[in-house]
């Protein structure tokens, strides 16, 4: 990761971790799932609003480390407004991008705007759990799981 990318990144999960977006509980959500990382201590509580096969509303509460806070905000602004289909991709290319599974084309990345800056994660394994903690724990909520998500 070349340095003007690790500043955004440090600038982005710093923000996100200090005031992220959509966090709270959502009375009308109709999809909830919960999500725990034992090696970090991250526990997630997601909260999703499903209308006609479109995410009409999500949001999370609980606690984590600033990479788990700063990929939930940001993916619950990424799949809100979007289809279950839409999200579903998002999810597969985010989980590419983190793990290194493999290169996301510049039209993809472009694609992912502020979420392509997780791309150095994947340098740190213990961190990709972090950083996905909350994408496994949406595609849970939606699966109607009712098993919690656990990274390990």
């Amino acid at each position: 990761m070349n340095d003007d990318l690790r500043e955004l990144y440090q600038e982005v999960i710093l923000d996100h971790n200090k005031r992220p977006l959509n966090y709270g509980p959502l009375p009308d959500s109709n999809h909830d799932a919960n999500g725990r990382n034992p090696l970090c201590g991250d526990h997630i509580t997601l909260h999703v609003r499903v209308e006609d096969g479109r995410i009409a509303d999500v949001s999370f509460e609980g606690e984590g480390c600033a990479i788990s806070r700063a990929s939930a905000s940001m993916m619950t602004e990424a799949v809100k407004g979007r289809t279950v289909s839409e999200a579903d991709t998002i999810f597969q290319q985010f989980h590419d991008l983190v793990t290194g599974t493999r290169e996301l084309t510049a039209e993809e990345l472009d694609g992912m705007g502020k979420l392509a800056v997780f791309a150095g994660v994947h340098d740190y394994p213990a961190r990709v759990k972090c950083a996905s903690l909350a994408w496994h724990t949406l595609n849970a909520a939606i699966a109607g799981s009712d098993q919690p998500v656990t990274t390990e």
